[in-house]
C-alpha cells in the first residue's frame, strides 16, 4: 500500500501473510501443555507427559532450561510443588512472549514504523507485599493445577473468594485480586468441568499463569513512569463491551512540546456495568472517568501537561493534567504523523500475541465481501478485516467497511492470522467524503438511536442507585 501523500511510508501487506520460523512449532508446545493442564496434574497420563516435556524442550536454550526440566519431570510423576508451577507458567509465557516479540518484529518490518527501546527494570519497592496474601492465591491456583479444568466444581472454585476478599484490601494487589476474581467467576459458570463438552484451553491457561506469576513478589509492582507535556491527537476508541462491565481505549499521537518525534500512546477507562445498560448508552458510563473520550468523539486535540505515562506508553490519565485544545481530524493525523511516530515498547509480561494492536493508515485497496467474511486486497494480498470488533454504540457499521476507501484501524493477531479491526473509515456518500468513527458518540450524540440508548442508560443507573440506596438503608 502506497499512501497518496507525501508523508506516508509504503506498507509490505506481503510480510503479513508469509508465515514467521518457529512460531508454529512455539505455538504447539503452549497448545501442548494447556492440553496437559486440563486433564489436571494430580495423576497425569502418558499424553500430558509428553505435552509437559514438550515444554521443557522448547525452553531448553533458555535461563529456564534447568528449572522447568525439573519442574516438567516432577510433574509428569504426580508430584509437582507450586514452586515447580510456577516455573512451568513461567515457561509458557516466556514462549508465548517470544511468539509476541516475533509477530511484532514482523510487523515493525511491514510497516516501516520505528519502536522503542524496552526500558530499564523499575527498582524494588520499599514495602514488601503481602507474603501471606500471595501465598494463599498460589495456593488455590496449585490445587486448579492439579485438578484440571475437566474436574472442576463448585467447591474448588468457591475457594477464591475469601483470598479476593483478602487481596482487594490491599491496593497494590487489587490487579491480582481482579485477576482471580474474573477468573474464578467464569470456572463458576462452568462448572462442573466434567460436563463442558468445550473448554477454552489458550484462554484459561492465560489467566491461570498470568495469576500464578502475579503471586510472585515484586511481579504486580506499579510500572515506571515518566511524564508528558505536549500535544495529544486522537486516531480511534477501541471499545470492549461485556455484559457486567465495559472497557474504552483511546489510540492517540503524541507530539512533545519541546520537539522530537511523535510516539504512539494509549489512554483507558474500565467501568462495572448493568446488563441493561447497552448500546449508546455505554458511552455514558464510561464518559465521566475520561475526558479524554469527549475530545476523541468531538475531534479535539488536547493539550497535555506533566501527564504520567509508563514505559509502554499507557497514560496515566488525570484530568488536571489535560485541557481540549485545537480541532484535529484524525485521518489528517494519519496521513501526516503516525507513519513515523515510535512505537512502544511492552512490558515483559505482558508479550502475549493477544497484546498486539498496532494503529494503522490503509487507503488505495478494494474490499472483497465472501458470506460475512470481509477483506482488503493491497498490492495483490489480502488481509482479513475483523467487523465483529466494530461496537454497536457507534455510527460505524460492516457495511460502511467494507463501501470505505479509507481506513483507519489496529492491526491484531488472531486465529492464526493478522487480520484489522476497523476504528474509522472514510467513504464517498453523494460525491462527498464522509469519516464514521467508532468513537464518535464517545462525547454524545444527537443522533436518534444514540440519543434515545442514552436516555433509557439514565433511567436504568437512577433506578439501579435508587435500589442500592434502599438495601443500604435498610
Amino acid at each position: 500500500m502506497v499512501p497518496h501523500h507525501p508523508g506516508g511510508g509504503v506498507m509490505r501487506t506481503d510480510l503479513l501473510t508469509e508465515p514467521v520460523d518457529g512460531l508454529a512449532e512455539a505455538l504447539a508446545a503452549v497448545d501442548a501443555f494447556d492440553r496437559a493442564l486440563a486433564g489436571g496434574l494430580l495423576r497425569p497420563a502418558p499424553a500430558q507427559a509428553a505435552g509437559l516435556d514438550g515444554l521443557a524442550e522448547a525452553v531448553a536454550g533458555s535461563p529456564l532450561a534447568a528449572r522447568v526440566a525439573e519442574a516438567a519431570g516432577q510433574a509428569a510423576a504426580g508430584t509437582a510443588g507450586e514452586d515447580h508451577l510456577v516455573a512451568l507458567a513461567a515457561a509458557r509465557t516466556a514462549l508465548l512472549g517470544s511468539v509476541h516479540d516475533a509477530l511484532a518484529a514482523r510487523l515493525d518490518e511491514a510497516i516501516g514504523r520505528p519502536r522503542g527501546e524496552a526500558p530499564a527494570p523499575a527498582p524494588a519497592p520499599g514495602e514488601p507485599q503481602a507474603a501471606n496474601l500471595l501465598a494463599a492465591a498460589r495456593s488455590w491456583l496449585t490445587d486448579l493445577a492439579r485438578t484440571g479444568w475437566q474436574g472442576i466444581d463448585h467447591e474448588l472454585v468457591s475457594g477464591a473468594a475469601p483470598v479476593v476478599s483478602a487481596l482487594l484490601a490491599d491496593p497494590a494487589l487489587r490487579r491480582l485480586a481482579t485477576l482471580l476474581d474474573g477468573f474464578a467467576a467464569e470456572l463458576a459458570a462452568c462448572c462442573p468441568g466434567a460436563a463442558l463438552e468445550r473448554i477454552p484451553l489458550r484462554r484459561w491457561a492465560d489467566l491461570w499463569s498470568r495469576a500464578l506469576l502475579l503471586t510472585v513478589p515484586g511481579a504486580a509492582d506499579a510500572p515506571a513512569t515518566g511524564t508528558l507535556t505536549g500535544r495529544l491527537l486522537p486516531l480511534g476508541v477501541d471499545l470492549h463491551e461485556h455484559a457486567t462491565a465495559a472497557q474504552a481505549q483511546v489510540h492517540a499521537v503524541f507530539e512533545p512540546a519541546e520537539g522530537g518525534a511523535p510516539r504512539l500512546v494509549r489512554a483507558g477507562v474500565a467501568v462495572p456495568k448493568p446488563d441493561t445498560v447497552v448500546g449508546a448508552g455505554v458511552w455514558q458510563l464510561l464518559r465521566p472517568h475520561l475526558s479524554l473520550l469527549a475530545a476523541a468523539g468531538e475531534g479535539l486535540t488536547m493539550e497535555l501537561t506533566g501527564m504520567p505515562v509508563t514505559a509502554e506508553g499507557d497514560l496515566l490519565w488525570h484530568d488536571e493534567h489535560a485541557r481540549p485544545g485545537a480541532p484535529a481530524d484524525a485521518f489528517a493525523t494519519a496521513r501526516v504523523a503516525l507513519a513515523g511516530a515510535t512505537t512502544p515498547s511492552t512490558a515483559p509480561l505482558d508479550r502475549h500475541p493477544a497484546r498486539i494492536a498496532t494503529p494503522v493508515f490503509l487507503e488505495g485497496y478494494t474490499a472483497h465481501q465472501e458470506d460475512d467474511a470481509l477483506a482488503f486486497e493491497l498490492a495483490g494480498h489480502r488481509l482479513a478485516v475483523d467487523t465483529d470488533r466494530v461496537p454497536a454504540a457507534s455510527p460505524l457499521t460492516p457495511g460502511a467497511v467494507a463501501a470505505s476507501t479509507a481506513c483507519l484501524g489496529l492491526l491484531r493477531w488472531d486465529d492464526g492470522e493478522f487480520r484489522l479491526q476497523p476504528l474509522a473509515v472514510e467513504a464517498t456518500v453523494k460525491r462527498k467524503t464522509v469519516a464514521l468513527h467508532a468513537g464518535a458518540w464517545a462525547g454524545g450524540t444527537g443522533d436518534k438511536d444514540g440519543a434515545k440508548a442514552e436516555k433509557a442508560a439514565t433511567e436504568a443507573v437512577a433506578m439501579l442507585r435508587e435500589r442500592a440506596g434502599r438495601l443500604l438503608r435498610k
